[in-house]
């Protein structure tokens, strides 16, 4: 098998479960780690150093065609369970066949930022949901990829978990 990740064919939105109503699209939050310069005497300049298991802001985006009643519902100022559910297609070189693989995104999100967008006759208003994401979890071809849950001392990156010998460490465990 020689597989080539070529697109994702569609994906859903659901909420608690429940599919969210409307178009569309999502900007996945970024995984940058915390660092901090270290330096000094044996080290021939500076390095940054990423602190195991902690990362910065990581914001997803939801983006609607116009204002909906899910972008008005994801402003509630409480934490948001998406589930981002969708089908990626992998050519097998080997074979000459398509392959359909599932992508799973959940998120737990507390709401930043929610813009209408704007009013203009026979356009999308680009109104969109912007969320601090607090939990993570990417899974494809139902094998979890990461897991990331910022209060609960997770950071599992294909089945490594950087944060249990610090859960230890603290008395978590």
């Amino acid at each position: 098998m020689n597989p080539v990740p070529e697109k994702l064919i569609n994906f859903r939105v659901y909420q608690d479960g429940i599919d969210l109503l409307g178009v569309a699209d999502v900007q996945l939050p970024s995984i940058e780690p915390l660092t901090d310069t270290v330096k000094g005497a044996g080290i021939a300049g500076e390095v940054d150093s990423p602190v195991l298991g902690h990362f910065g802001s990581m914001t997803l985006t939801l983006n609607w065609r116009t204002i909906t009643r899910p972008l008005v519902g994801l402003a509630q100022q409480k934490a948001h369970s998406l589930d981002l559910r969708g089908a990626i297609q992998v050519y097998d070189a080997g074979s000459g066949e398509y392959i359909t693989q599932p992508l799973k995104v959940v998120v737990k999100a507390v709401p930043k930022k929610t813009d209408l967008g704007k009013l203009d006759v026979g356009a999308g208003g680009d109104a969109s949901n912007e969320f601090e994401v607090v939990y993570i979890k990417i899974k494809l071809n139902n094998e979890v990829l990461v897991e990331i849950d910022k209060y609960n001392y997770i950071c599992s990156i294909k089945g490594f978990d950087y944060l249990a010998a610090v859960r230890e460490a603290l008395g978590l465990i």
